[in-house]
């Protein structure tokens, strides 16, 4: 097909960013979803000649009204859908899981686990009805999805659950080419990393301040994912700071 189409969630910033910026200097055209309007609009005016192929459309994940309009409004401008970067998130301040209170985790677990599931089960309905039928859906499960930072349940536990996600989307999909896979990102320079200059807490209490890379790598990774044919798929790709600790935590 000579015009692809996606959705990217969380395209206000960081991730999401770099990954709508990618898609739309390749030629495709991108629903940017998020909740700021002004940080959708900053990403589209950064695509240069692709901001035209941007459909802003302010979102909120875990809102089930807000995420049937997004995939109304991409089914209505374009009539089908070949890529989702389920990339949208959050996360409490870290603390004792003893302190954590009920809302926070309820808030998490609702931006996270279900509005990814919820943008997962609105692509799905396009894409097996579409001719030619199929897609491809990409999660963000961080590298949290295989090993926690301390003082951090509620989001480790919703990206662990992204891989389940993952895999489901994966074996459910074949028999229409539904393509899942899953990117574990540590680390990435993004306004939620920016923190790390100060130092992170680390397995035995210490601080520490940890290295971080380009996002425009994970842009690219991305692409690479989303160019694939949808008899390939790259289940998991895994891409950090090369000197980060991940593998050492613990």
């Amino acid at each position: 097909m000579s015009t692809k189409y996606a959705v990217v969630t969380g395209a206000g910033s960081g991730v999401g960013r770099a990954a709508a910026l990618a898609l739309l200097a390749d030629g495709w055209s991108v629903a940017l979803a998020g909740r700021r309007l002004d940080a959708l609009e900053e990403t589209a005016g950064l695509a240069g000649n692709g901001a035209s192929r941007a459909l802003v459309h302010p979102t909120d994940v875990g809102d089930p009204e807000a995420v049937k309009a997004l995939f109304a409004a991409v089914k209505s401008n374009w009539g089908r859908l070949d890529f989702l970067f389920n990339n949208a998130g959050g996360n409490v301040p870290a603390g004792p899981i003893e302190d954590l209170a009920y809302a926070d985790w309820a808030r998490v677990v609702q931006v996270n686990l279900t509005g990814s599931f919820l943008c997962a089960q609105a692509a799905f309905r396009i894409m097996k009805e579409q001719s030619p039928q199929g897609g491809r859906i990409v999660n963000n499960g961080s590298i949290s999805a295989h090993v926690p930072r301390p003082d951090s349940v509620a989001y480790t536990s919703t990206k662990h659950a992204i891989t389940g996600l993952t895999k489901t989307l994966a074996l459910d999909g074949r028999k229409y080419d539904i393509v899942s896979g899953q990117v574990d990102i540590g680390n990435a320079a993004t306004p939620m990393t920016a923190r790390m200059a100060r130092g992170v807490k680390q397995a035995n209490g210490e601080m520490m301040v940890e290295p971080t890379f380009d996002v425009a790598h994970v842009g690219s990774s991305l692409l690479m994912m989303a160019n694939l044919p949808l008899d390939a798929n790259i289940q998991f790709l895994t891409i950090t700071a090369a000197k980060m600790p991940w593998i050492a935590r613990g």
